[in-house]
Formats: structure tokens, sequence, C-alpha cells
């Protein structure tokens, strides 16, 4: 299986080289679409110099002219992906790229025990966060489960892992980090598992999401989503993934 892997960077110019050689370093076959978002410091000098060697030579670059969020540089990332999974990596050092093996190990179980139509999600200790982000992640988790019935413990992890074609269906309205109950509460709607696997964490102190600026257009997203036209994978879309996980 290729896993492709969207790494959404703005103004990461102190972590941006060591988490992409860290994503290098994973023993799955990888594709690598970096996306900045029009960083204001060093971030793309860098990743040109970079691309210059191996085996960052092989990722694909893109650049945003001017800042859009989060969610629209994952839109942009999903339309370039041609693995058969795709997952995201923050630059910011939280998530340990060697976590994700196991995500793709629990999609190949979930795949064993007869499921088609499948996600998987890391979740974290979030023990260590600050309380109101701590707060703010349990809150809208549990909102989830309520409105969609599901079960997961860690709704707002970047770690999600889902079929490339099902990432190129989506709407993907939301411009920054509503994007990640979007995809979930999508996910659901179209009858998607979603597995999880616990990953280590590292959370950073200054954060660019802000949890009263960025939590409450989360759960206008999750309440437009549960009230609004219910999400599906299109025809071709999912008869791509059948052929794909095959």
């Amino acid at each position: 299986m290729r896993l492709s892997v969207i790494v959404p960077v703005y103004n990461e110019e102190k972590t941006v080289l060591t988490i992409l050689t860290k994503l290098s370093e994973v023993d799955l076959n990888v594709e690598v679409v970096v996306v900045d978002d029009a960083s204001t410091d060093r971030t793309w000098e860098i990743l040109q110099e970079m691309r210059q060697q191996a085996p960052f030579n092989t990722y694909h670059y893109v650049r945003h002219e001017h800042n859009q969020g989060k969610g629209v540089g994952l839109r942009t990332g999903f339309a370039l992906v041609t693995g058969d999974m795709v997952t995201i990596q923050d630059a910011d050092m939280e998530y340990d790229p060697q976590d994700l093996p196991a995500l793709v190990r629990k999609w190949e179980e979930g795949k064993a025990q007869g499921l088609n139509h499948i996600a998987v999600y890391g979740y974290r200790n979030l023990a260590e966060q600050k309380f109101t982000t701590r707060w703010g992640n349990r809150f809208l988790t549990t909102m989830t489960n309520i409105l969609f019935g599901s079960r997961i413990h860690d709704m707002e992890t970047c770690y999600k892992m889902l079929p490339c074609e099902v990432a190129k269906a989506l709407p993907m309205e939301g411009r920054r980090f509503e994007i990640e109950p979007e995809i979930t509460s999508c996910l659901l709607q179209a009858g998607y598992t979603i597995l999880e696997v616990p990953i280590s964490y590292y959370p950073r102190q200054d954060k660019k999401l802000a949890p009263w600026k960025d939590g409450w257009p989360a759960l206008a997203m999750l309440l437009r989503r549960r009230f609004g036209k219910p999400f599906q994978v299109p025809v071709v879309a999912a008869r791509e993934e059948t052929v794909a996980a095959k």
C-alpha cells in the first residue's frame, strides 16, 4: 500500500527540516506533498534547498500566493495525492512520523476482519495540553460522538488516515482548523468505520490554534454537517477505493 502524506506548513522554519527528515525515515512506501501556505519566514527558502537533494527531491512542493488557512492547504494537497491512503503530518513536531506504520497496520487488521470502509485515527494522550485546549478537544470530541453516534476518543487529531479517493471527494468547506470536524463528520455520514490507535504526542506551547477563536467554528461545522445534506462518497470514488483496496 502506498501512503500519501500531506504536510501543511506555515512559518515552520525551525522544524520543517527535522520533520521532513523524520518522515523520510519511516519504513513505508510514502508519497509526500508539502503545501506552504504563504509563509513569511524562511520556510519556503529551506524547502527549496531541501528539494535539491535526495530523498527530498522526490517530494511534491506547492506554495500558495497568500495565506488561506490549513483547510485550504489540505484541499490543495488532497487534489495532488496519488496513493491508496492519505494522512496529514503537521510540521510543528507534535506528532512523530514513526507512529504512521501503526496506522497502516490497524487498517490492514480492519481489512482482514472484513471491514470495507475504514479510516484510522491516531489518538493522543491530552494530559500535557493546556487546560483550555484539552477541554476544547474533549468537548468537540464528545459533541461529535453525540451528534453522529460514534465512539472516537480524539476527533481533533492530526493523524487521520483515509482513502485518497474519498479525501478527493470531501467538500472541504473549512478554511482553518474546522477542517478536522468536517473530515470526521463526512466520514461518519458516509458510513466509514473509524478505527483508532494510540500515538505519541508532544504538545508545544506556541500553538497557532486558539481554543476560543477556533473552537466555535469547529462546533458550527459539526452542527452544519449534522443537520445539512449528508456527505456521500461519489460512486466513481467508491469504485476506485474498492479497486485500490484489492
